[in-house]
C-alpha cells in the first residue's frame, strides 16, 4: 500500500508553495487546495493516506473539513496546522481524531516528527484491520466445520435410532404386541427370501395366517419372483418404496392399499429384514365418496336457494355466484359486486360486505335492485362473514331475498294510510257543510221558506255526493276493483292533457312541444286516473327542466304515435337527466330525486296506473342529457 499521498490544505499560497516542496522533499506526493470545500474534491479523486489543514481557512474551516474526512475515510490521519492564537481549537480538533496539531512557524524536525506519527497510526490501523478480517474468516471456517461435523454426528444418530426403532418394530409384531399391533395398517416383516416372517393381528384379520408364505403371495397381480412386489425392490435398491397395490383377502375380495416399505439392516449395515406398512384404501374411498356427495348437496343448496347467493373476497370481487343470481345477472364470477349487481362504478355507500370483512359482524339492509331483463326488485340483502382455519375472516357471503310483494303490500297500505289522512281534511270540510245543510233546511222549514229548503236540499245532495265518490276512492285503495274505462278518442284526449303540461311548462319558462297526430284511433281507459298519471309525468319533466327557463334551452316534448295495436306515448325533457342507480328506484314508493320538495308517491301511484291499464314505462335517462319516459297502452286495459 502506498503510504505517501499526501493533501496539504492552506488559504496562503505561501505556506503551500514551501511547506509543499518541503513534503516532497521527504518523499511524498503532495495535492494542494486553498479552502476545505476544494479539499473534498481533491481528497474524492486523490485519496490521500496523510491530510495537513490549516484551521482557519474561507469557504469551509480545517475542523469542518476533519469532521467530513474522518466520516468517509476513519483512517485517514489528518494533521491540524494552526497559529499560536488557535491552540484551543487545535485541542478542539483532537475530540474529532486529529492525529496531531503543529504550530506555524513549521519546523522541519516537528514536521517529520509529525509525519512519522501519522504514518505509524496508519499502518497500524492497516495492520488490525487486516489480523481483524483474518481472524473472522478463521472464525467463519472452524464455525461451518464445527456445524458439518455436528451435522453428521447428528445424522449418525438418527441412522443409529432408527435401525434401533425398525428393530424394536419387528420385534413387536413377531411377538403379537406393541404399537404395531395397535396400528389401523396392515403390518407384516419379511426377510431376504421374500418369506414373510411376522405381521399384526389386523393383517390376519383381514388377509390370514401368511407366515411362511412368499411375500408376494398377498398381492392379487404378482405370481412369482419375477414380477417383483415392494419388498423385493426394496432388497434390490436397499430404498424404502411407496406405490399403490391390491391385497388379496381372506375371502378372496380385493383390497386397494397403499404400501410403504422400509429396510432394516443388522449390525453390519446389510439388509436383513423388510417392513411393510400398507394402508387399506377401502376407508379412504369411501370418505372421499361421502365428501363429494356432501359437496354436491352443499352445491345444489347453494344453487338451488331461491334468493340470491354471492361469495366476494377483500376487494368485494365475486368468487362465487348461485345459479338464480347468474340467471338475473349473467355470468358474474371475477366482477366486482358494484358493477354486476347495482350498476356502478364504485362501491356502494355504507356496503354491508365491505364492513363484514373489517369486523366480521352480520348486516343486512334494503335495497332496490334490476336484473339484466330490466325488472325492479325490492331486495332484502344479508351479509355473513367465511372464516378460514385460524378463525381469520377471508371472504363474506351475501344473501339477497326478493321482498317485491311484501313491499307492495306495503306501499298499498302506507299509501292507502296516506290518503286517509289528506281525506280526513275533506270528510271534516264536507261534514261542516252538511252541518250547514241541515241548518238551513231546518231554518226554512220552520220559516215556510221554500227558496231556502230548495237551496239547502242542493247544498245536502252535492255533500252527500262527494262524501259517496270519497267512499268509493277508499274502497278503490283498500282493495282492487276494475278501473271505471269508457272508450275515448286517443288524439282528444293527449290534446287536453297536454294542455295541463302546456300550462305548467310556460309559467316555469320551459318550451313546450305537442306532436299528437290525428288518427290515433280510440282507447279504452279511466280517462281520470291516466290524466292525473300523465301529468304527473309531464310536471316532473318542467321541474328537471328547472333553472334553464326560456333563454336556457329548457324543453319539454309530448308525442304519441301508433305502432300496431298499441298507443305510445311520449314523454321527454332535456333536463337535469338520472344515473342509472336513480333511474331503478324512481318507481319505488317515496324515494324522489328532489330532495324535500318531492314526496316520492306521485310517479309511485303514476307506474301503479299505467300497470292497471295493461301498460309499461320505459325510461332512458343520463344526467345532464335529459329524461324519456316511453309509455306504450294496449287498446284496453288488463283485466
Amino acid at each position: 500500500m502506498d503510504f505517501r499521498k499526501l493533501l496539504l490544505v492552506d488559504d496562503e499560497e505561501g505556506v503551500r508553495r514551501f511547506l509543499g516542496l518541503s513534503l516532497m522533499d521527504l518523499g511524498y506526493e503532495v495535492k494542494t487546495a486553498s479552502n476545505g470545500r476544494e479539499a473534498l474534491a481533491v481528497f474524492e479523486e486523490f485519496q490521500p493516506n496523510i491530510v495537513f489543514t490549516d484551521i482557519k481557512m474561507p469557504v469551509m474551516d480545517g475542523i469542518e473539513l476533519l469532521r467530513i474526512i474522518k466520516e468517509k475515510s476513519p483512517d485517514t490521519e489528518v494533521v491540524m496546522i494552526t497559529g499560536h492564537g488557535d491552540l484551543d481549537l487545535a485541542i478542539e480538533s483532537l475530540k474529532f481524531d486529529a492525529s496531531d496539531f503543529i504550530t506555524k512557524p513549521i519546523n522541519n524536525d516537528v514536521l517529520e516528527v509529525s509525519l512519522e506519527r501519522a504514518r505509524e497510526r496508519f499502518t497500524m490501523k492497516c495492520a488490525l484491520r487486516e489480523h481483524t478480517e483474518n481472524l473472522e474468516r478463521l472464525v467463519e471456517e472452524k464455525t461451518s466445520r464445527i456445524v458439518e461435523l455436528e451435522r453428521q454426528n447428528a445424522a449418525c444418530q438418527v441412522v443409529n435410532g432408527l435401525s434401533s426403532a425398525l428393530e424394536s418394530a419387528s420385534r413387536e409384531v413377531e411377538t403379537g404386541s406393541g404399537l404395531f399391533n395397535e396400528l389401523p395398517c396392515l403390518v407384516s416383516i419379511h426377510n431376504r427370501y421374500l418369506e414373510i416372517v411376522a405381521h399384526n393381528t389386523l393383517f390376519e384379520e383381514r388377509l390370514g395366517n401368511h407366515v411362511g408364505d412368499n411375500s408376494f403371495d398377498i398381492y392379487s397381480d404378482r405370481t412369482s419372483p419375477g414380477n417383483a412386489c415392494p419388498v423385493q425392490r426394496t432388497f434390490q435398491t436397499g430404498k424404502g418404496q411407496r406405490s399403490r397395490e391390491t391385497f388379496l383377502g381372506k375371502d378372496g375380495e380385493e383390497i386397494p392399499v397403499t404400501v410403504y416399505t422400509a429396510p432394516i439392516p443388522n449390525k453390519d449395515g446389510e439388509i436383513e429384514l423388510v417392513l411393510d406398512i400398507s394402508v387399506d384404501m377401502s376407508e379412504v374411498t369411501r370418505l372421499k365418496d361421502e365428501l363429494f356427495a356432501t359437496r354436491y348437496k352443499y352445491q345444489r343448496l347453494f344453487d338451488e336457494a331461491p334468493c340470491y347467493i354471492t361469495v366476494q373476497d377483500a376487494d368485494l370481487a365475486i368468487v362465487e355466484a348461485n345459479r338464480l343470481f347468474k340467471r338475473d345477472f349473467g355470468e358474474v364470477e371475477g366482477h366486482f359486486c358494484f358493477e354486476a349487481y347495482k350498476h356502478r362504478s364504485e362501491p356502494c355507500e355504507g356496503c354491508l360486505v365491505d364492513k363484514t370483512l373489517l369486523d366480521g359482524e352480520a348486516r343486512q339492509r334494503e335495497t332496490v335492485v334490476t336484473t339484466l331483463s330490466g325488472e325492479r326488485k325490492h331486495m332484502l340483502v344479508q351479509s355473513a362473514p367465511l372464516h378460514d382455519a385460524s378463525g381469520r375472516v377471508i371472504q363474506a357471503m351475501e344473501l339477497s331475498t326478493d321482498i317485491t310483494e311484501i313491499r307492495r303490500l306495503q306501499d298499498h297500505l302506507t299509501s292507502l294510510g296516506i290518503m286517509l289522512g289528506s281525506m280526513s281534511h275533506g270528510v271534516k270540510g264536507m261534514l261542516t257543510s252538511l252541518d250547514g245543510g241541515i241548518y238551513r233546511l231546518e231554518s226554512g222549514l220552520k220559516k215556510g221558506d221554500a227558496e231556502r229548503v230548495d237551496a239547502a236540499t242542493k247544498t245536502l245532495k252535492a255533500m252527500i255526493g262527494r262524501v259517496k265518490k270519497m267512499v268509493l276512492d277508499i274502497l278503490y285503495y283498500a282493495k282492487s276493483r276494475e278501473l271505471e274505462t269508457e272508450a275515448v278518442d286517443a288524439a282528444a284526449f293527449l290534446r287536453e292533457t297536454a294542455a295541463v303540461g302546456a300550462a305548467k311548462a310556460a309559467s316555469a319558462g320551459v318550451e313546450f312541444v305537442e306532436d299528437v297526430p290525428e288518427g290515433l284511433g280510440e282507447i279504452k281507459a279511466d280517462t281520470a286516473a291516466l290524466s292525473a298519471a300523465l301529468v304527473n309525468f309531464l310536471e316532473n319533466g318542467v321541474d328537471a327542466c328547472e333553472g334553464r327557463g326560456a333563454d336556457g334551452g329548457g324543453r319539454l316534448s309530448l308525442s304519441a304515435r301508433r305502432e300496431g295495436d298499441n298507443l305510445v306515448v311520449t314523454i321527454a325533457d332535456n333536463g337535469m337527466g338520472m344515473d342509472r342507480e336513480t333511474r331503478e328506484k324512481i318507481f319505488t314508493l317515496f324515494f324522489s330525486s328532489k330532495g324535500k320538495r318531492g314526496t316520492g308517491i306521485g310517479l309511485f301511484i303514476s307506474n301503479q296506473t299505467i300497470e292497471q291499464h295493461g301498460g309499461a314505462i320505459a325510461v332512458d335517462s343520463a344526467p345532464h342529457k335529459g329524461t324519456t319516459f316511453t309509455i306504450t297502452l294496449p287498446r284496453g286495459p288488463a283485466r
